[in-house]
């Protein structure tokens, strides 16, 4: 069976803790720099083509460190939010630099995504008038329009394939109907240069997932181009690519994966005419959930029903197991070869029984003042955090790759909870 591996060791941790005390998020630059230029490696085959950019998921890890680091190795940011915008170009970011995927778009968000000058990927059918009506005098539609494409019904990639999703049932995107007749009118309205975006399933295992969503992508736009003479400039493959949160799992191949695409590209689009189309993708999870760690501290054990330990950590600074039952593999800090033959829940100290980062996890056995890393919490980590019974959310710390630590984010107070309150 493989072991998960950590980029810390027990020493490092205990001399981090004697400056900011758990729990708190740990990221390794080093590893992030590595997978931007193992990403933008696999898509190198583009550079004959239209080319590649990862436009990085800010959703994921909202840090302006991060984010700089990923702006350094070539990266753009795939926004959601007015203030994922903000944030953005804070840093430096503009224009093509960043793309505005949002859903249910405030008017204001709208309009300053078009202040920016940034790609904006339209969410609905419906929202074509609504910028149209919204940028009425300041120019109408911009020359450059995404429109996400949901196929509808459920996304195999093939019949026994537990790789599945049921995009019907999601929220987002045009269907193909509304898509065609969607470039359409935004051709009429003046736009010159059209985009492509989907995302058909969560966090994929699987090496086959970009490359099936390449080609349903390049497919759908070589027949729309057949049909309406429109051509596509960008295929946006969003994210979707998972990581191995399981010890016995494979991780995936992002070289594989690449010239999975490069097949597709080369069989449908070049075929079609269309070998200039520029890839893009907006990962979030593959990019920086393995160069992250939550660090925690043992600091109550309990004995009932269960055997039970506490820990200074809890769903405040990691939410994903509570909510989604989501596996995150845990190594207690210096016991890394050691038998793991105890039982335990690893429980934080929340008003809610869902607030446990593990449930029957064998492990080694855990003294009081053990730390634990829960692996895998790069990103959806910190950023999915709230303030529930008054906890406070945690420090961010980066790990240099000189081996030097940072503080990218401080430990929020009780003045920052009372901050937005009249008392």
């Amino acid at each position: 069976m493989r072991t998960k591996q950590t980029f810390i060791s027990k020493e490092q941790i205990a001399e981090i803790a004697q400056k900011y005390p758990t729990p708190f998020h740990l990221y390794d630059e080093k590893g992030i720099r590595e997978k931007a230029r193992a990403l933008n490696e696999a898509f190198s085959w583009t550079e004959k083509h239209g080319g590649f950019r990862e436009y990085f998921a800010v959703k994921a890890t909202p840090n302006p460190h991060i984010m700089r680091i990923l702006m350094e190795e070539g990266c753009g940011f795939d926004c959601s939010s007015y203030t994922e915008l903000l944030l953005s170009e804070s840093l430096g970011a503009k224009c093509g630099d960043i793309i505005f995927s949002s859903n249910q778009t405030p008017d204001e968000d709208f309009l300053f995504a078009h202040k920016l000058g940034v790609h904006i990927n339209l969410d609905d059918f419906t929202h074509i008038e609504i910028l149209d009506k919204l940028l009425e005098d300041k120019g109408g539609i911009p020359e450059t329009v995404f429109c996400r494409y949901n196929p509808g019904g459920e996304f195999r990639i093939r019949q026994d394939s537990n790789v599945m999703d049921t995009p019907g049932e999601a929220k987002y995107g045009f269907t193909k109907e509304q898509l065609f007749e969607g470039y359409r009118l935004l051709q009429s309205k003046g736009a010159k240069k059209f985009g492509i975006h989907a995302f058909l399933a969560s966090n994929t295992n699987t090496n086959e997932y970009y490359p099936e969503l390449a080609r349903i992508l390049f497919e759908t736009i070589a027949e729309l181009k057949e049909q309406t003479g429109i051509s596509l400039s960008y295929v946006n493959l969003s994210g979707g690519v998972g990581v191995a949160y399981r010890p016995e799992e494979t991780p995936n191949n992002i070289y594989a994966i690449g010239q999975g695409v490069q097949k597709a590209f080369e069989r449908v689009l070049v075929p079609a005419g269309m070998g200039n189309v520029a890839i893009m993708s907006e990962l979030g999870r593959f990019m920086l959930a393995e160069h992250g760690c939550l660090v925690t501290r043992a600091i109550r054990e309990k004995h009932i029903y269960k055997e039970y330990i506490g820990v200074d950590a809890c769903a405040v600074n990691l939410m994903r197991p509570a909510i989604y039952g989501a596996y995150h593999h845990i190594t207690v800090a210096g016991k890394e070869n050691e038998a793991a033959v105890h039982k335990y829940d690893i429980a934080g100290g929340l008003c809610e029984n869902n607030d446990k980062f593990a449930i029957d996890r064998m492990l080694p056995k855990i003294d009081m003042g053990d730390f634990l890393i829960i692996h895998d919490t790069g990103a959806h980590g910190f950023s999915m955090g709230y303030n529930y019974n008054g906890k406070l959310r945690s420090a961010e710390l980066l790990l240099k790759a000189d081996g030097s630590v940072k503080l990218i984010r401080r430990a929020e107070t009780p003045a920052d909870y009372f901050a937005t309150l009249e008392v």
